[in-house]
């Protein structure tokens, strides 16, 4: 028993890793989303600045105004750009949390089917013992008849 006893603590431990991988993971996914969300927000903002410069072309406006215009575009790019960058970064982090999650998983399984191996193992010698007990019984019961 004591093996068994070590083989659930083990797997006890396996499964609060995974859980603890699986919790890393959510929030890293969760990360990517909010980024992703993020840049959707910036290139919308950012078309509809442009919209409001073309317009503003249209209408007359005057040299600062024009410099003002792309320079805020221009700062906007670069806000979507850092934006990317944090998506990259988001994502490979993501994807090292799904390895690690994945990894933690596998030993968990491992250690549930070594469980299961043991306990089908320990059930075989139980019902090997059970039988050579009841022939043992049946051989007496037949050697008493006589």
């Amino acid at each position: 028993m004591a093996k068994t006893s070590a083989l659930d603590t083990l797997i006890d431990l396996a499964q609060r890793e995974t859980d603890d991988c699986a919790k890393r993971l959510g929030a890293a996914l969760k990360a990517v989303e909010d980024a992703q969300q993020k840049l959707q927000m910036l290139l919308g903002y950012r078309d509809d600045y442009a919209k409001r410069l073309e317009q503003s072309q249209m209408a007359g406006m005057t040299p600062m105004a024009y410099r003002n215009f792309v320079a805020f575009v221009d700062k906007l790019d670069n806000a979507i750009n850092g934006q990317r960058e944090v998506i990259k970064h988001a994502e490979y982090k993501s994807n090292a949390e799904k390895l690690s999650w994945q990894a933690a998983e596998r030993k968990r399984l491992s250690y549930r089917t070594l469980h299961e191996r043991a306990a089908a193992e320990a059930l075989r010698i139980e019902n090997k013992r059970d039988q050579k007990a009841m022939d043992e019984h049946a051989a007496r019961q037949a050697f008493y008849k006589r």
